[in-house]
């Protein structure tokens, strides 16, 4: 077997999960360590392109093109003193300190590269979430999720295939033949549902005008709680689920989801949303082979940390983002999976490494900031809350809420950017809006 293992004083510090936290925490301790020489840094993906993840319910819609927001993992190692390897780790030797690393295939089912293993003195694992069907029959064979790239694309293609198809079919555009039903009122499906009730109308701009959004397509947002995104205060939620009514959304809270089957989502056992497109966005779960690793995990496979990040289970082990379960209240709330605490929690563990590398065990302890979430409905409207140590919770609506909102991607590309490069990418893609269409057309 094929090992990456080189006899070097060097520290190996292995970073398996290129998401938001995994990625900034690959930059930060390339430019801080690796390019100087005294640590050797070794990020590791199954995938070759890194994209933010909140933007894939625009990406999934056709609202954003994913090439204009792909980051190349290997130009950002090259570019910030780390190394990039494609693979999915299925295996964890925490004696001999290394990590095995299953064959990589390409679509033709050709093998292009073979198990591998990697040495390790500081593991972080950052693997993020998946989508999880409750065991609830039908969900996998019958639902789109949007964990990854690949998912949101192919549903955006399932979209743009289907409505052409019934623009050019012969007979008349049958009821529910463009029916979308999400599952999950959190942000992903609200979010993803604003977004296709524009992309929908902007399509017949480009020629698909014998399907009438108005009439023929109904998108269904179903809930199995009281209301939707119950992680922001009830007068925001009530505020958003207005605003999807105006849009001719339906919002279906208390529906229990008892099944799915190609005809649309069955709801408390006796109700059938019909559906020519069911997507699941109701709950996440840290990846199955995490449970395998003799770690510590929760029932949803998050693995139990300490304050500090580190595994309960290994003291030379940091988890970070949605795959981590950090409490943060005696009745054992975790962080929340966002983004803001992937990016947070990168930077603790990068100083983290940083101190011990220095030879000072004393690495603190994470404090989780929640600074408050925000809700887009594409270009109807932005609404949310923001948290301060001063006001407490803030609602805030319209151009300032849209602002702060486009902000936090752009916090996560200055992360891995820097300044100059970030208002470059900026311009960039404001120049290529005015020759570009306002939609993915393929």
């Amino acid at each position: 077997m094929e090992s990456s293992q080189t006899f070097s004083s060097i520290p190996d510090i292995v970073i398996v999960g290129g998401g938001a936290g995994g990625l900034e925490l690959a930059t930060k301790l390339g430019n801080k360590l690796g390019k100087k020489g005294r640590a050797r840094i070794t990020l590791i993906d199954s995938t070759r392109t890194h994209i933010w993840k909140p933007l894939l319910h625009q990406v999934a819609s056709g609202a954003s093109d994913p090439a204009d927001h792909a980051l190349e993992y290997l130009a950002q190692a090259s570019w910030h003193g780390f190394q990039f390897r494609l693979g999915t780790m299925d295996g964890l030797d925490r004696v001999a300190k290394k990590i095995h690393l299953a064959p990589v295939y390409n679509e033709s089912g050709e093998m292009i590269i073979p198990e591998r293993e990697f040495p390790y003195d500081t593991l972080v694992l950052s693997v993020g979430s998946v989508g999880n069907d409750f065991g609830i029959p039908g969900v996998k064979e019958h639902c789109l999720f949007l964990d990854t790239k690949a998912q949101a694309v192919g549903f955006q293609k399932k979209l743009l295939e289907t409505l052409i198809r019934v623009n050019t079919q012969q007979r008349k555009v049958e009821a529910g033949q463009l029916d979308v039903a999400i599952v999950g009122g959190g942000a992903t499906g609200v979010e993803l549902a604003a977004q296709l009730h524009q992309v929908t109308r902007q399509l017949t701009q480009y020629g698909l005008d014998v399907v009438n959004p108005d009439s023929d397509i109904r998108i269904s947002v179903i809930d199995a709680g009281a209301r939707v995104l119950p992680m922001l205060p009830e007068h925001i939620s009530a505020q958003v689920t207005r605003e999807l009514a105006k849009l001719g959304i339906d919002v279906i809270s208390q529906a229990k989801v008892t099944k799915v089957s190609p005809a649309g989502i069955e709801i408390n056992n006796d109700k059938v949303i019909p559906a020519a497109i069911s997507v699941w966005a109701a709950g996440i779960k840290a990846p199955e082979f995490l449970s395998t690793l003799g770690l510590e995990v929760n029932r949803i496979n998050q693995i139990k940390v300490k304050k500090n990040l580190l595994s309960e289970s290994d003291d030379n082990i940091f988890a970070v983002g949605d795959c981590a379960a950090f409490p943060v209240d005696e009745n054992g709330m975790s962080v929340p999976p966002r983004a803001q605490a992937a990016h947070q929690q990168a930077s603790f563990v990068a100083r983290a490494i940083c101190r011990r590398l220095r030879g000072n065990p004393e690495i603190g302890e994470y404090v989780y900031r929640d600074f408050g979430s925000l809700i887009t409905l594409g270009r109807y409207s932005t609404v949310g809350s923001l948290m301060s140590d001063l006001t407490g919770s803030v609602k805030v609506t319209g151009f300032f809420a849209r602002l702060v909102y486009l902000s936090l991607y752009k916090m996560h590309q200055f992360a891995l950017h820097g300044l100059v490069r970030t208002g470059l990418l900026t311009l960039t893609q404001l120049l290529r809006r005015t020759v570009d269409p306002s939609i993915k057309l393929h």
